[in-house]
């Protein structure tokens, strides 16, 4: 990804702690698409003593998690402090306080997480990684797995808001959407962060809004800025504005306008390292088929 489209950090943060209070009541994509990636660990054997939701949000799949997985503990990691406030309340204080596998809260980055080395045996994201730099975010998930360890996450593809960006497109040559990463550079950032047999697929998935507004009110109330380094601050002028509704309106299909998301879903194991701590060979025998 160049560097220009990358998000920044910070603009981010600021983002989602100022959605987190209305984040629930808007987040109908995100739960759909959470349940969806969840449903990708029914053909899995998979025990885990230590799962990491990576950017968990509000916590809307500790629940979930814990019933599948009794026996683990759910370490729930996210950039935004207020994001981790809101999911705390998801626990009555008394499970907190008596019960011993609540889920653990870390307001921390995903591309400098503040755990040792393989700590978890899975890492489940959901809409998060477009956040972030593969680069950087997939290497530390594959820190923190132990060998053998699953990362299943979501994220959203290029073609996401595909209309919004056309609009917007038509009236100046500024970046007003987010970029997103193609489904095949992320396999490659996986292979090179040091996973093994990387499987993805993909989906398109259309949204219907009655006007612009509602698709932008939607985006800022779960916190989907642009968050791009040089972003423009608005369209300077109303008139910019109406030209790019009125290109938006000229996509509206049987009284809707759409709002496309490439939904990307990957998992991955932790390859088995090809060293030993001392830096000699490993060397896999397997006995011969009688």
């Amino acid at each position: 990804m160049a560097e220009n489209a990358i998000p920044e950090k910070r603009a981010v943060r600021r983002s989602f702690e100022r959605a987190a209070q209305r984040y629930d009541k808007s987040a109908f994509l995100q739960r759909e698409v959470g349940e969806r990636l969840l449903a990708h660990l029914e053909p899995m054997r998979l025990d885990p003593a230590r799962i990491i939701d990576l950017g968990s949000g509000t916590g809307a799949f500790f629940d979930p998690l814990s019933k599948r997985y009794p026996r683990a503990d759910v370490l729930g990691i996210d950039l935004a402090l207020n994001m981790l406030r809101v999911a705390r309340h998801r626990t009555p204080w008394w499970r907190r306080t008596f019960m011993p596998r609540t889920p653990r809260l870390v307001c921390a980055d995903a591309e400098r997480l503040p755990l040792p080395g393989g700590c978890a045996q899975f890492v489940f994201s959901n809409l998060t990684l477009q956040w972030c730099r593969p680069s950087a975010a997939l290497p530390e998930a594959a820190r923190v797995l132990s060998p053998g360890g699953l990362l299943l996450f979501s994220t959203f593809g290029p073609d996401t808001l595909k209309e919004l960006r056309s609009a917007f497109g038509a009236v100046d040559g500024h970046a007003h959407v987010n970029s997103f990463v193609d489904m095949h550079d992320l396999g490659d950032c996986l292979v090179g962060a040091g996973f093994a047999d990387p499987v993805m697929e993909m989906e398109m998935i259309t949204l219907e809004y009655e006007s612009v507004d509602a698709v932008a009110r939607d985006l800022k109330a779960i916190g989907a800025h642009n968050a791009l380094p040089g972003r423009p601050r608005g369209l300077s002028g109303r008139g910019r504005w109406t030209r790019m509704v009125e290109r938006y309106e000229s996509m509206r299909r049987e009284g809707a306008l759409p709002a496309t998301f490439e939904v990307i879903y990957g998992h991955a194991w932790k390859a088995m390292p090809r060293r030993s701590a001392d830096g000699r060979q490993v060397v896999d025998f397997h006995p011969r088929g009688g």
